[in-house]
């Protein structure tokens, strides 16, 4: 998710989103969306902490660190929190480094907040300079839904990056879109138009990405039910994940980026 919020980019597609007029019903209903569109769009978000590392290294010293990257929009980042061990790289590399086979992991971040499908092609080409990662994952897709992207198109740009990294044998894993019916910034009936949209890009991402080699985690469907019973799982703005949020994330996908740790150590 992104503190660069689009439902601008979904009000302003409206008029034109015949969609959003079947769902609204009537002419005064989709005025109630529009209105709230522009209500969330005057929010204040959380920003990216300028002072969050982009790089650390978390473990105990030992042979063949594992070196891990994070792709992304704003959750890449960590918008919401303001320290390290609260990201949800921070707290993935922490989960790996403790764990029953605890490694070393050089963490890193190429994520921009803001960021869409298309803009992974970029990150990637960042994440391959020097000395590849072995395991890359992909947190991308609200900013997608939450501007009505066709989900097709916002998927096959994800699986060129999953199919760009597959080649330079890394292994990863993607975090589909997440429940953004979940969110408080927006009211009802645009929270539940939101989440639709983001259910549609999570569909197509999941058969994008295992076409293209990855692994796919559901966070809408593994995590959602948590966030939308618990306001504590979003920080401030009522719309990026807390440190609580990202913890149920990472716990989330921590399994899939064990296996894939595994699995890159053998190469």
């Amino acid at each position: 998710m992104s503190e660069r919020f689009t439902p601008s980019g979904l009000a302003n597609r409206l008029g034109r989103a015949a969609t959003l007029s079947l769902i609204a019903g009537t002419v005064g209903g989709a005025a109630v969306l529009a209105g709230q569109a522009f209500a969330a769009r005057r929010r204040r978000y959380a920003q990216p902490e300028l002072a969050l590392a982009l790089r650390a290294t978390v473990g105990r010293a030992g042979a063949s660190p594992l070196r891990l990257v994070l792709l992304g929009d704003s959750s890449a980042l960590g918008v919401g929190v303001g320290r390290l061990d609260e990201t949800i790289g921070g707290q993935l590399a922490n989960l790996l480094a403790e764990g029953p086979n605890g490694r070393r992991v050089h963490l890193s971040s190429v994520g921009v907040s803001g960021s869409r499908s298309t803009d992974l092609a970029t990150q990637v080409a960042r994440a391959l300079l020097g000395e590849h990662p072995d395991v890359a994952v992909i947190l991308i897709g609200a900013n997608d839904a939450t501007a009505l992207r066709r989900p097709a198109e916002a998927a096959a740009y994800l699986a060129a990056a999953v199919h760009r990294l597959r080649e330079a044998q890394v292994e990863v894993v993607v975090g589909t879109c997440p429940d953004l019916g979940a969110v408080r910034a927006i009211a009802p009936p645009l929270r539940q138009v939101v989440g639709w949209s983001g259910r549609r890009v999570a569909r197509a991402q999941t058969a994008a990405v295992l076409d293209a080699g990855g692994t796919v985690v559901d966070l809408a469907t593994e995590t959602g039910p948590v966030f939308r019973a618990d306001a504590g799982t979003l920080c401030h703005d009522g719309y990026h994940p807390s440190a609580d949020g990202y913890r149920v994330w990472a716990h989330a996908l921590l399994p899939a980026v064990a296996a894939a740790a595994v699995v890159a150590s053998r190469h």
